[in-house]
């Protein structure tokens, strides 16, 4: 039996790390990864470990996240240290010693094993998109590098924006919008197809239904969204629309899946019968801005007022996004 063994921090996998480890499964009957961390990493060590596990099912997974020396020259130690976290990962005999970059060949001199030199840097091929992928290049531009990254690490820098305003205030158009400038896949709005197709007064039922098809809808788009998906609503939305209509708030609308951000778009638009809308009258529309504004405090999520007409309203939701990105 032949037994192989790599390590790496994985922060985060992308495709460079998957080819590595597959072809190096590729080599042996079994296969141990080592994934180290640090306190403080900015991705957490246990959730970069989940992701091995799910990724790459057949090789085996181990997490160190001790604070020991990163490099020989932080402490003369150093090479003794490490030969006893990888004894401990690793107590068997070690065959393959498989490495992406240099520091492979004296990794296998203290642990043991033939090193194998998969990687694309050793072999010279740093500007391949693949083999010369670097984790804090990732890091530091995701949507540079998305077509890479797997699914769970994609999930993971995926930026959900939610609009969110009373009647008439230009969710869908500046939805519309932002879709077309930043190629976001965007949700539209159910409770509009669903008042459309069902002409009776609401009833709490209906308003549940509306804000849990909503949230599926959201997630279900996810899966083909790139780094930014755009909604037009979501659940929080449903639930000041139930306070206004019912005078409740429904706590399981409240406790649905939160977005990353919310334009707070401003009734500051001149209010358009498009044939599903309740509030024409002034002090309506007020009451129905200001449950909007409340629900969205009391949830505690984040979130920007948006206001102006046109390409200011449009500059100013850019401008959020921009920020959350930063």
């Amino acid at each position: 039996m032949k037994r192989g063994f790599l390590l790496g921090k994985f922060m985060p996998p992308h495709a460079g790390h998957l080819s590595l480890i597959r072809a190096a499964r590729a080599l042996v009957d079994e296969l141990t990864v080592l994934v180290c961390w640090l306190p403080g990493d900015p991705i957490p060590g246990e959730t970069r470990l989940q992701w091995m596990r799910d990724l790459c099912p057949d090789a085996r997974f181990v997490g160190h996240g001790e604070v020991v020396p990163q490099a020989p020259q932080d402490s003369a130690d150093f090479w003794p240290i490490w030969r006893g976290i990888v004894t401990a990962a690793h107590p068997e005999p070690i065959d393959y010693l498989f490495a992406g970059e240099d520091y492979g060949a004296e990794l296998a001199q203290a642990v043991g094993g033939l090193f194998v030199p998969l990687g694309g840097r050793v072999l010279g091929l740093g500007d391949d998109p693949v083999a010369g992928l670097s984790a804090s290049a990732v890091r530091a531009d995701p949507a540079a590098h998305w077509p890479y990254l797997p699914a769970p690490v994609q999930a993971h820098y995926r930026r959900t924006i939610c609009l969110h305003g009373a009647e008439s205030t230009g969710k869908t158009t500046l939805a519309a919008r932002l879709a077309q400038e930043t190629g976001a896949l965007t949700v539209g709005e159910y409770g509009r197809s669903h008042c459309e197709a069902h002409k009776e007064p609401l009833t709490l039922g209906d308003l549940l239904l509306i804000g849990a098809a909503q949230q599926a809808m959201i997630a279900a788009a996810s899966e083909w969204a790139g780094p930014l998906l755009i909604a037009d609503t979501d659940a929080l939305m449903t639930a000041a629309w139930t306070e206004m209509l019912l005078g409740q708030r429904p706590p399981e609308l409240m406790a649905a899946p939160r977005a990353d951000l919310y334009l707070l778009l401003e009734p500051d638009l001149p209010w358009v019968d498009d044939g599903t809308r309740f509030f024409s009258d002034p002090a309506d529309r007020h009451r129905f801005a200001m449950i909007v504004e409340q629900v969205l405090i009391d949830a505690g999520v984040p979130f920007v007022r948006i206001a102006g007409e046109g390409q200011q309203r449009l500059a100013a939701a850019r401008a959020a996004i921009g920020a959350l990105d930063a």
